[in-house]
């Protein structure tokens, strides 16, 4: 089987300067929201080091370049809800926090490449092929096709935490989300469901659902990209 190594390395190192996005939006808003947990930890950090995590943030993303679908999580820091100035709502910030700043990264880049794509003919073909994949016989373009191609990579692998993370089931970030917008009985209820909550995660992954959220997504991004 021929690997790809280049490819492999660059959506590696942007999935890992992603999730250390958004772990770092985490520790911030709980930071300023009262609770000092990330900021005693040392995790209020862009540093990917601080964040990385072995399985989930090397050895899944490994995997999932295999198999299609790429996907990885950091180090969580623990928050402490009680420290937070109103626990339920700012729980829910500061679990909002993550997926907002993935997507915000992935609409900077998007509108890097957009405005790229139409400042002339040349800077369009550049990032069509960019997004397409380039081979070999691309090299006029020296090193503008591997940056524009990292920072595709970053759009969708930023869409993708974004999307995934805010699915509504523990342990993801969706389903602090959804415990903070629900009113408290029901969130009560809600939360009292979440202890099974890996086990569903496995079910959607098993069947695809992420895929099914997220694919409509980013062929649509896409098609704003290519000729």
């Amino acid at each position: 089987m021929n690997i790809d190594w280049a490819t492999l390395v660059s959506q590696l190192a942007v999935m890992l300067f992603s999730l250390s996005i958004l772990e770092s939006a985490h520790d911030r808003t709980s930071d300023r929201l009262g609770d000092p947990t990330a900021r005693r930890l040392g995790r209020i950090s862009l540093n990917p080091m601080v964040h990385a995590d072995l399985f989930g943030t090397v050895l899944v993303p490994i995997v999932g370049f295999f198999t299609g679908f790429i996907v990885g999580w950091a180090k969580p820091v623990p928050v402490n809800v009680a420290a937070l100035g109103k626990p339920r709502r700012d729980h829910m910030l500061v679990a909002a926090a993550g997926p907002a700043s993935n997507l915000a990264l992935a609409a900077g880049l998007f509108l890097f490449l957009f405005v790229l794509k139409n400042s002339s003919a040349s800077m369009e073909l550049a990032v069509n092929q960019a997004v397409r994949g380039f081979g070999p016989g691309d090299g006029a373009y020296g090193v503008l096709l591997p940056v524009l191609s990292m920072a595709y990579f970053g759009v969708w692998i930023n869409l993708l935490l974004a999307i995934f993370n805010l699915i509504p089931v523990a342990p993801l970030d969706g389903a602090a989300v959804l415990s903070g917008l629900l009113p408290a009985p029901l969130a009560r209820s809600i939360d009292a469901l979440q202890g099974y909550g890996v086990l569903v995660l496995i079910a959607l992954l098993y069947y695809g659902v992420p895929g099914y959220l997220f694919f409509p997504v980013v062929d649509r991004v896409r098609s704003f990209l290519v000729l």
